[in-house]
């Protein structure tokens, strides 16, 4: 009986004196963490899609409150309304941010880029990409895996089996970056929205020399600079045999739209362009344009004839009373 009593009272004596221990321990090195870290990440769609640039929304929230401004910080998944909600706990300005989009820059459709050859191994666009160039000519272009689409959580991609490739949701997209991480081919870019939806981009991302790249597909940058040229703000640069249009730089002109020989810069929800005259350029007044509308016609021949009408054989010539 002595033998339990001691043991008991043994293990007591060690259980509380662990109990003192620990307590002091914890509060010798215990780690402050502020408040509104809770508070922010509780707004946080929780999404931990690493779109922001954080770890995760734990980490996105902990750069907030450790930030003395919220500009350059975006949750994307959220957008500016949570973005404000947090700027409300912070005591801070929420800066107004642009929305984002993901966008594919490749056009090589089944028509435009024809197949050398079938891919037949684990639909994979990692592993394929490891393999070989792909099942065209063009080598730098879409492999058609859907990589992508198994990256978004947001179910904002999908794979058109008549074309081939990704085509974006834009409002599903979140911007998180989560398909350009997956695409070992760097076509998928993560851009501006626009003004009503609406951009320019260049469609290809092919770095060959003109000739290769048309040959490998129909659509490809050639890289002849006419784009360059004739833009008015430098908003295009030609770089390895490739056009970009730098998004924060192009104010949707068109100009580079209309001077690409392959088709290749896209031009999207834009209003259809206004029928041109023949002869008259895109500004001219209505009046202009009736005036070359009528000018087109068909004029009409009189020939004058100074011979004297024919008369009948039964027809009775009239006199002169």
């Amino acid at each position: 009986m002595n033998v339990i009593l001691i043991a008991v009272i043994s293990l007591g004596a060690i259980a509380l004196i662990s109990a003192a221990i620990l307590y002091v321990a914890s509060k010798k090195f215990a780690v402050y963490e502020d408040p509104r870290i809770a508070q922010v990440g509780e707004v946080l769609p929780q999404a931990n899609c690493g779109g922001c640039g954080y770890p995760g929304c734990s980490g996105f929230a902990d750069a907030c409150v450790k930030a003395d401004s919220l500009e350059g910080k975006l949750c994307p998944v959220g957008g500016q309304d949570v973005m404000t909600k947090i700027a409300e706990i912070l005591g801070l300005d929420a800066a107004a941010s642009e929305p984002m989009v993901a966008v594919v820059r490749c056009n090589g459709t089944c028509a435009n880029r024809p197949r050398l050859n079938q891919y037949d191994g684990a639909m994979s666009c990692a592993i394929a990409a490891s393999l070989y160039s792909g099942e065209t000519g063009c080598s730098y272009g879409c492999l058609g895996c859907g990589d992508c689409v198994v990256a978004c959580q947001f179910d904002a991609i999908h794979m058109n089996p008549e074309t081939g490739l990704p085509e974006v949701d834009e409002a599903k997209c979140t911007a998180c970056g989560a398909c350009v991480k997956a695409c070992p081919k760097n076509i998928i870019e993560i851009r501006p929205q626009g003004k009503k939806s609406r951009r320019i981009y260049v469609q290809c991302v092919n770095k060959d020399k003109g000739g290769v790249a048309r040959k490998a597909c129909t659509v490809a940058c050639i890289g002849c600079g006419k784009c360059v040229k004739v833009c008015p703000f430098d908003a295009i640069t030609l770089e390895s045999n490739l056009a970009y249009i730098d998004p924060n730089k192009c104010k949707s002109c068109r100009k580079c739209v209309e001077v690409c020989p392959q088709d290749t810069i896209i031009e999207l929800n834009f209003p259809p362009r206004k029928p041109k005259v023949e002869g008259e350029t895109p500004a001219a007044t209505p009046k202009k344009v009736v005036a070359a509308a009528k000018a087109t016609e068909v004029p009409v021949k009189v020939v004058e004839s100074s011979k004297a009408p024919e008369v009948s054989a039964t027809e009775t010539p009239k006199t002169e009373a």
